[in-house]
């Protein structure tokens, strides 16, 4: 009906009533428009005066809303809308209806606008990009792989192997406590001194300890002998300092050198009267030119009784001090250590499974001159410039080849020790303080352990009857 929209009568757009089509039977109102009410004639209610119905806003001069399309004159332009500009105002809207109605606008084929890049947009990766994301990447992985090796390797971090079981107290045995082998060693050690001579043969190199604050050294005398008086130290720092040959004893085996240099520390000796058979000991020394080298081993016997020399050479007696520490050539000089660090012996000599030719070499079987017989040498080579031999005035034959053992004397110098104690030619010694005697050896070494003066206890047999005796031993200026 043209542009005029017409519900049961009513005219929205004039405002007023205008007579309803008639309507075929049976076919009822529409189903949009204003509201009746209920029971009465489906007529629109209206406000006095002809106004607007409740709920839909007046247009100028007491119309209602128009439709925003229709023209003037009751004529519809193309673009009418369907909806009027305040319908979503509308009271009655349907409450599910979208909020906005979006109608879209006609295009003019070939008006299509320009299309219009976003530049916060993503752009396509050009090759130099692709080539350096893998580069910059690479460099990153590898500077934080190295920064975390670093930090695992050093510092032990997350990740890191663990070796070892947990923490646990330091065991006794490696506190290095000052009365432990370790703690005697680090002590020790500064005290003692590779000692070398010069000689027509050559250089001969031994071992030796710092006896005193003004450089006095004790060592062996087979260490400088045949020396041309030409001698060298090297301490346990590596630093050398020349030295000169003081004395020597050839059948007691000890020589006496001094060096001149400050702040030297002497060792501290023992007694080696006062060893027992499995007492802790350590042998310090240069074997084989290795200095500073450190052996242990226990007290494996006392009084053995040793006769050493080369042949041709002086004969060496000694109730010597054996061991089973390690020694071997360069350790003679050197000092053999009890438990408390204290110096007991001076390394001498070894027993060796060699043949004629070979160099002998460490089996277990050490000896060592007791500190005890090697203080009295030193002293009377330091005071007088010889050493004193200590003597009992009689000599044996040899084992008398019977039950008991014991050594028959030959000889008995008259005034001597022995002849004053009464013991006569034919006697037979069975024991010196205890001590049996096997072999002639055994009478002189065991002699020579004790100083001049000492007085020592022999029993022995005259014909069937034992009887004992006391021996004063005499010094025998040599």
């Amino acid at each position: 009906m043209g542009g005029t929209d017409v519900t049961d009568g009513w005219d929205w757009r004039r405002g007023g009533e205008t007579p309803a089509p008639a309507r075929p039977p049976g076919v009822g109102a529409p189903s949009v428009g204003p509201p009746t009410m209920p029971g009465a004639d489906r007529t629109p209610l209206a406000p006095p005066g002809g106004g607007p119905a409740p709920g839909w806003p007046a247009s100028p001069g007491g119309m209602a809303s128009s439709w925003p399309g229709p023209a003037a004159g009751g004529s519809n332009s193309a673009d009418a809308s369907p909806w009027w500009s305040d319908a979503l105002a509308d009271p009655w809207r349907d409450p599910s209806a979208p909020t906005a109605v979006v109608v879209p606008g006609v295009v003019a084929p070939g008006t299509e606008p320009e299309p219009v890049t976003d530049p916060d947009a993503p752009g396509r990766p050009t090759l130099r990009h692709l080539l350096l994301i893998p580069v910059i990447t690479a460099l990153l992985a590898g500077t934080l792989g190295g920064a975390l090796g670093y930090a695992f390797a050093v510092r032990g971090g997350a990740g890191a192997a663990v070796l070892g079981g947990a923490p646990a107290e330091v065991p006794a045995l490696a506190q290095r406590k000052p009365e432990s082998l370790a703690g005697v060693a680090e002590r020790v050690l500064p005290s003692v001194v590779t000692v070398r001579v010069s000689s027509l043969g050559g250089t001969s190199e031994g071992s030796g300890f710092i006896a005193t604050a003004d450089g006095h050294v004790i060592t062996n005398d087979h260490v400088v002998a045949g020396g041309t008086g030409k001698a060298s130290v090297v301490f346990n720092d590596g630093s050398t300092a020349p030295a000169t040959i003081v004395g020597q004893d050839a059948e007691s085996d000890i020589a006496v050198i001094k060096v001149s240099r400050p702040g030297l520390r002497p060792v501290e000796f023992g007694d080696s009267d006062a060893l027992a058979v499995g007492d802790p000991v350590l042998a310090i020394g240069s074997p084989l030119s290795l200095a500073n080298t450190v052996t242990a081993g226990i007290v494996s016997a006392l009084d053995r009784t040793m006769q050493a020399g080369e042949p041709g050479g002086p004969v060496r007696y000694y109730a010597a001090i054996q061991t089973d520490a390690a020694v071997n050539h360069g350790n003679s000089g050197g000092p053999l250590v009890d438990g408390a660090g204290r110096v007991v012996g001076v390394n001498s000599t070894i027993k060796s499974l060699v043949t004629e030719g070979q160099e002998a070499g460490n089996i277990g079987l050490a000896f060592a001159i007791p500190i005890n017989q090697a203080k009295r040498v030193t002293q009377d080579i330091i005071g007088t410039g010889k050493a004193r031999r200590t003597v009992i005035g009689a000599r044996a034959d040899g084992p008398t080849g019977v039950v008991g053992g014991g050594l028959r004397l030959a000889e008995v110098e008259p005034s001597g020790p022995a002849d004053g104690a009464g013991l006569k030619v034919g006697d037979v010694i069975l024991k010196i303080n205890g001590r049996p005697m096997t072999e002639p050896t055994d009478l002189t070494a065991l002699v020579r352990k004790y100083a001049p003066g000492s007085v020592v206890t022999v029993e022995y047999r005259r014909g069937t009857t034992r009887q004992n005796t006391s021996v004063t031993l005499a010094a025998d200026a040599k």
